[in-house]
């Protein structure tokens, strides 16, 4: 017997799961509803068009009404938007949005999926502003590029440093445009720490990008050509782009009185269920629960939202996969590098509660006698009472995103630190080492629970007063750049002047990325020293980078 399934939203979720639904049933009458013209586009390709990188427009379109009609036999109802569930007499209130006429569509299953809406906070002389856009979709891109194509564009204003201003920023700047981003917190994207979010932002200064961070916008004056911003600075600014993030849309399911969770997103069940059995919802929307800590959150990413899709539809049709959960793996392109993380990073994972330790390394991301290798900066953290892997973070050039993938599959599989050295990586010179860096952060960090050494961090340093400091780089080093108050042996001659060190107060040892830190650390124990050694993560390098104005 067919059934009639409703779907509520188009692009990741809704595409997905009208396009699974049909893979596992040819009977199923399936109605798609979109509010807007687009029911599939690349969304997260919208800034690389804005900055010509993407030069069609078409080439954003993934899937159209005529297509899925064709292929899959969808009926697709653009310019259709749900106003209301009934869930006592099972329809959906559906109001045409050229013509404002409303009519009832009968159901058996609602899916949900309308996505999530850009913040846009009441500031003051917005509404006046001629030059002040939003980017969720097509629309809104075709309004920014005609804005760009119709004005001389100099200098450009992007209020929020996460994934959307930072791509923004970027392409703007593509475009010869002056761009300054502007956020309320004191660092770039919250989803990284705040050590390894500094090496973003020092890449995209060096780009010509100027940050205002620990700022809001106050007021816009003269149609948006002035900024005010709350310390009474003021920018001028012939475009605004407000990244400020987005809130799930919810207003559909709260008015059906579906349940909420405590994100204020809507509650979900394993197999994506909301509170009514017959109304799934997934994407933006939703609440999932973290994959590593199990605690409810938002992550309003793509590869949740098609897995999500996919498996509504599974479960509609008796095939019973459950969501475990989100990572939030992501990764985002800065200029000519890429910066990716995935599970909890440091600050989450000590408000979840967890023995957090760190660790940071600095290793060629592939050989480095083969032309162009260059370092990959990667953090790993974990629970230092189960060695369980909690999440990483990387920032880099070619190959970055592949570590954190290595380290999102280990993460799934419930893998410690023991388990990093022992992946065997695909190598050859082109691509890795024979220890790849994965392998290496595993090491460090196993080495770190068999108390060869104990890791102290650059954001310790300002608190340790009167510390015994010993620099273990060459002198050549060491004078082009040290940590204030230390004392420096390179590391060949330390054995050499292990009178000049005190045996009786704890050592900070730092060297450049951390390895020669070690080999100090082997020599100071293995001829006699008791008190603790400390080894600087990251290095000299990662202290470079953090305090860089």
């Amino acid at each position: 017997m067919s059934r009639k399934i409703i779907i509520i939203g188009g692009v990741a979720v809704g595409a997905s799961a009208a396009a699974r639904l049909r893979r596992l049933n040819e009977e199923d009458e399936i109605i798609l509803l979109e509010r807007d013209e687009y029911i599939s586009f690349a969304n997260c390709g919208l800034p690389y068009y804005i900055g010509d990188v993407i030069k069609e427009r078409d080439n954003l379109i993934v899937q159209t009404k005529e297509g899925m009609k064709a292929r899959f036999n969808i009926d697709v109802r653009n310019f259709s938007e749900a106003i209301k569930i009934d869930r006592q007499q099972k329809h959906v209130v559906v109001r045409d949005v050229k013509t404002d006429e409303t009519y009832n569509l009968a159901y058996d299953y609602v899916v949900l999926a309308p996505g999530a809406n850009p913040i846009m906070l009441p500031i003051e002389g917005q509404d006046e502003a001629k030059n002040v856009f939003k980017l969720r979709n097509i629309p809104d891109t075709d309004q920014i590029k005609a804005h760009i194509t119709n004005n001389d564009i100099k200098e450009a204003v992007v209020v929020g440093a996460g994934f959307i201003g930072l791509e923004m920023a970027e392409n703007l700047n593509h475009l010869g445009i002056k761009v300054t981003i502007i956020d309320l917190a004191t660092q770039v994207m919250k989803v990284f720490d705040d050590e390894m979010a500094k090496l973003i932002q020092n890449a995209m200064t060096k780009k010509g990008i100027d940050f205002k961070l620990g700022l809001s916008v106050k007021k816009f004056e003269n149609e948006g050509k002035k900024v005010i911003l709350s310390d009474d600075s003021i920018l001028s600014s012939d475009l605004n782009i407000m990244a400020i993030g987005v809130a799930p849309e919810t207003k559909l399911a709260q008015e059906a009185g579906l349940e909420l969770g405590v994100t204020k997103a809507i509650k979900v069940n394993e197999y994506n269920q909301t509170s009514d059995p017959n109304i799934y919802a997934g994407g933006d929307a939703i609440e999932v629960l973290n994959f590593v800590s199990q605690q409810p959150t938002k992550i309003p990413l793509a590869w949740p939202a098609n897995r999500q899709g996919r498996l509504i539809a599974d479960h509609i049709n008796g095939i019973e996969t459950k969501y475990n959960g989100s990572l939030g793996s992501s990764v985002v392109k800065i200029f000519d590098n890429i910066a990716a993380a995935t599970g909890l990073n440091e600050a989450s994972a000590k408000a979840q509660g967890y023995d957090v330790k760190s660790v940071h390394v600095h290793r060629a991301n592939h050989a480095g006698y083969y032309p162009d290798a260059s370092d990959i900066t990667l953090k790993l953290v974990y629970d230092a009472k189960s060695k369980r892997v909690l999440g990483a973070q990387a920032f880099g050039k070619e190959g970055t995103e592949k570590r954190i993938d290595v380290i999102a599959t280990a993460i799934k599989f419930k893998a410690t630190i023991d388990d990093l050295p022992d992946l065997e990586l695909c190598y050859a010179p082109p691509f890795s080492s024979a220890k790849d860096p994965v392998n290496i952060i595993g090491y460090v960090a196993t080495n770190i629970e068999r108390g060869m050494f104990e890791p102290f961090y650059v954001q310790d340093i300002a608190n340790l007063k009167d510390a015994q400091f010993v620099d273990v780089r060459t002198e050549y080093e060491y004078n082009l750049g040290h940590i204030p108050e230390t004392i420096n042996f390179d590391i060949d001659n330390l054995r050499a002047n292990l009178d000049k060190i005190d045996f009786s107060k704890d050592i900070y040892i730092t060297c450049q990325v951390g390895l020669r830190g070690h080999l100090a650390a082997r020599i100071l124990k293995e001829n006699g020293f008791k008190k603790k050694i400390y080894n600087l993560s990251g290095g000299y390098k990662l202290y470079h980078e953090y305090f860089k104005k």
